[in-house]
């Protein structure tokens, strides 16, 4: 589909990833600003927001605060201590936030947080892949450190391989990371020996090959829109995303209209149908996994599809 010409800026619908990276910044500047001493007077009852949410993420901050010790961070043991692990002061030191909000996240008060503090406690505590996984997941921020983590272990893109359908690994912006035999054979257009650009809604809106392989292919294209806006909103302030959202509208005036519709699906498996050239219509049940191993990426499987009754 040739690019169009007519367009301007003022028709691009904008992406979220401006409004979050402001709202990040916004409260790391009120986080720098907030008082270096703990609150002398008795904290506020949480609400029930924080009952439940901030009450979990202060006691796993607080736990895996006394699980450490001086010597585990690099600090001199100091003076006698009373109380096991780390001191709030020593955490604060670290993390480079003050003493009072380490008080307040512990004592689960409703503090907003922004991505970057959250990354400072992590380090400053010493967590774990996992652990900082978790973390972010109780404060209901994502990540930095694994939007920006490029590795994909080499398991999971040798299983890809051995796949007797067609697989693919998708990354954060849907470009193919590895495929099998069977996934090029059928994907003209987009991962077939000819194709030289391997990203799946770029292919889908600017390949001729890849639309005519789509059985009803507008339907199709416009609920892919739909699914990526969900999958890529953790990642919407990574320069690749946005670069990619915003060539497509520039290039495709019905990537621009799908965008624009602010349509959302999760991303579901079910029957797909396409046009083989030598085959006719096939159709496969697709389904579609997150690995654990590679945050962010979908592993995707074509199974040939069942008959009713089968």
């Amino acid at each position: 589909m040739p690019p169009d010409s007519d367009h301007n800026d003022a028709r691009r619908e904008p992406y979220p990833g401006d409004r979050a990276a402001a709202a990040s910044d916004a409260t790391a500047v009120a986080r720098n600003s907030a008082p270096d001493s703990a609150p002398d007077s008795a904290p506020d009852a949480p609400g029930p927001a924080a009952a439940g949410f901030d009450s979990a993420l202060g006691t796993f901050l607080r736990n895996h605060r006394e699980r450490l010790t001086p010597a585990d961070v690099g600090l001199p043991p100091g003076r006698r201590r009373r109380t096991p692990g780390l001191r709030r002061e020593e955490v604060a030191q670290l993390s480079g936030l003050s003493a009072t909000w380490v008080t307040w996240l512990e004592q689960g008060r409703p503090v907003a947080m922004s991505a970057r503090a959250l990354d400072g406690l992590a380090q400053a505590l010493r967590l774990s892949r996992a652990e900082r996984a978790y973390l972010f997941a109780l404060a209901g921020k994502a990540e930095p450190r694994a939007a920006t983590d490029p590795s994909v272990p080499a398991p999971l893109l040798a299983s890809v391989e051995a796949i007797a359908g067609p697989a693919y690994l998708l990354d954060r912006q849907w470009t193919a990371l590895a495929w099998n035999a069977a996934a090029a054979e059928l994907f003209v257009g987009w991962l077939d020996a000819g194709s030289e650009d391997r990203n799946l809604l770029r292919a889908m809106f600017l390949s001729p090959r890849l639309q005519a392989l789509v059985e009803d292919w507008p339907h199709r294209a416009a609920r892919l829109v739909a699914e990526f806006r969900v999958h890529s909103l953790p990642h919407a302030g990574d320069a690749p995303t946005r670069a990619l959202i915003e060539g497509l509208q520039d290039a495709s005036p019905a990537f621009r209209e799908a965008w624009a519709s602010q349509d959302v699906e999760e991303r579901q498996g079910g029957r797909r149908g396409f046009h083989d050239r030598a085959r006719g219509i096939v159709y496969f049940d697709q389904l579609t996994f997150i690995p654990p191993a590679a945050p962010g990426t979908m592993l995707v499987m074509l199974l040939p599809a069942r008959e009713p009754g089968d």
